[in-house]
């Protein structure tokens, strides 16, 4: 398994970011983590597609889940067995948007592994053939970045990138007045507080890690979020909790 990752996930991702840090101006890292990040995004578009649309049909199925709950309010076994109903009728998978967290993961573990083996100009002799070994990489991005070193403000850009996406999946929900409500006010709530626990978590973590991470994890995010923002203007939401 641990080969596996490494061949799949690991070298390829070292090799990307070697060639692009060999071919743009001045060996610039930073600029390679930019480009490695939009190729990244550009492959996982179809399945980030699927995801985010998935979402905004959970979004504009509300109403109707409400509405089966308070119907069924007494009656929690039918109550389950409509909603999976609603959800074939509506040809929805409510763990579509899960699916590109769970193969993001990987991909974040091994680009922990890969910056700081390249910063420190470590495991060249992964190289494919056709790819330059530059023997040092130089951690400075944009003539004045330490890649290398914690940054608490790189931190703090990806926890706001974080905010801005989780607050786009926030919709007002309707006053408590039955149990099923009730249901939905509990799930209304849990969203917010993921509104600001995960943006909390991105901060706490990214501060701790080398900044070319931090920076990746920024930079993927804002990505994700700008593809979102613009996916869901095309069938804009009923209102936006502030």
């Amino acid at each position: 398994m641990g080969n596996l990752f490494h061949v799949v996930f690991y070298q390829p991702l070292y090799n990307a970011l070697v060639w692009f840090y060999n071919i743009v101006p001045g060996q610039d890292l930073g600029i390679s983590i930019i480009i490695v990040t939009i190729v990244i995004r550009g492959l996982l578009w179809p399945i980030s597609k699927s995801a985010i649309q998935a979402q905004k049909s959970m979004q504009d199925l509300q109403p109707k889940l409400e509405a089966v709950k308070k119907q069924y309010k007494d009656d929690k076994q039918v109550q389950t067995q409509k909603i999976m109903e609603l959800y074939k009728e509506e040809k929805i998978n409510p763990l579509g948007s899960c699916l590109p967290l769970l193969i993001q993961l990987p991909i974040f573990i091994a680009l922990y592994w890969v910056l700081r083996d390249v910063i420190d100009s470590n495991k060249m002799e992964v190289l494919y053939s056709f790819v330059q070994n530059p023997g040092t990489v130089n951690p400075t991005a944009f003539g004045f970045l330490d890649l290398g070193a914690r940054n608490i403000y790189i931190a703090l850009a990806a926890g706001a990138a974080q905010y801005w996406q989780a607050s786009q999946l926030i919709t007002k929900q309707p006053e408590v007045d039955s149990e099923g409500s009730k249901d939905e006010s509990m799930a209304a709530s849990m969203n917010k507080q993921m509104r600001y626990t995960m943006p909390l978590i991105t901060v706490v973590i990214g501060a701790t890690l080398p900044a070319a991470l931090a920076f990746y994890w920024f930079l993927t995010t804002l990505v994700y979020a700008i593809q979102q923002h613009f996916l869901f203007k095309k069938k804009p939401k009923e209102s936006i909790t502030q």
